[in-house]
């Protein structure tokens, strides 16, 4: 009995030295624990500061590159169209921007060819736009549009947001008013399925509204057409990707009324192959 009590006295009175040599096996000698990150409320410290000098001091930091200037110009839809009735189009869509994570100026240009001898631009727009991130995967944007076809031209101020909605909608949203007061909208909304990680199905949907009757353009109020398509995708590289697809588009409402006692077409659908890039 005596010598039970003299071992666990034994025990308590050098179990911390037995514990501290354990750690020292543990850990070696010149073991530091790891910086603790900013308080709360103070900003993260960049991984390069603006016209810093000298030899690199910022070993250890946080890389945050969000004072870079970046640019890039990506061709969303470079297609040949293959529409009912013999009608054969050239469309475009492509879009540039310059900036930073936060600010970007855009230009972008949509348009459509009728490919015949005289290959006629039946449409032609260009817009510049200041964009400004506002929430996370959101921009707000702002700018100008001028529709050089149809004629008569005119030129439009655009504001309107860009982003990914949940589920990875890619949605592009943008209201105008016309040089004539005249209010309109145009909403596009697609999504990249991935069915392999080259191949990729994109659905796309496009809606125009105006706000009132603009005749001369072929516009009435309400939702004015709707465009629904589908396009498969080979990205040969992640910078250059063919495709093949369909598209169908109809009038709405009113509008779909006035051009069909005008005796003009109120839906037509097409077959499509083109080409996205980017750069």
């Amino acid at each position: 009995m005596t010598s039970a009590i003299i071992t666990v006295l034994l025990l308590l009175l050098f179990a911390p030295d037995w514990a501290a040599a354990a750690d020292e096996e543990i850990y070696p000698a010149d073991y530091r624990e790891a910086p603790a990150g900013p308080p709360p409320g103070q900003a993260i410290r960049k991984y390069a500061e603006d016209a810093e000098e000298g030899a690199p001091r910022n070993f250890g930091v946080q890389a945050v590159h969000d004072n870079r200037l970046f640019a890039t110009f990506k061709a969303d839809r470079f297609e040949h169209q293959w529409r009912e009735r013999g009608v054969e189009l050239f469309l475009w869509d492509v879009a540039g921007w310059i900036g930073n994570d936060y600010d970007k100026l855009y230009l972008e240009s949509e348009g459509e060819v009728l490919l015949e001898e005289n290959e006629e631009v039946e449409e032609a727009m260009i817009e510049l736009l200041y964009s400004r991130n506002i929430a996370r995967f959101w921009d707000l944007q702002a700018g100008l549009r001028h529709d050089v076809e149809p004629n008569p031209e005119r030129t439009f101020l655009a504001l309107g947001v860009q982003g990914l909605a949940p589920q990875w909608f890619e949605i592009d949203a943008t209201a105008y008013l016309s040089e004539d007061g005249d209010l309109s909208a145009l909403i596009e909304a697609e999504y990249e399925l991935m069915l392999t990680q080259r191949w990729v199905v994109i659905p796309r949907l496009e809606a125009g509204l105006s706000a009132q009757d603009v005749p001369e353009y072929g516009q009435w109020q309400g939702i004015t057409d709707v465009t629904l398509g589908a396009r498969l995708m080979y990205h040969v590289r992640r910078e250059l990707a063919p495709y093949l697809g369909a598209t169908w588009s109809r009038k709405i409402g009113e509008t779909a009324h006035m051009v069909d006692k005008a005796g003009g077409d109120v839906d037509s659908g097409a077959v499509v192959a083109g080409l996205r890039f980017w750069f």
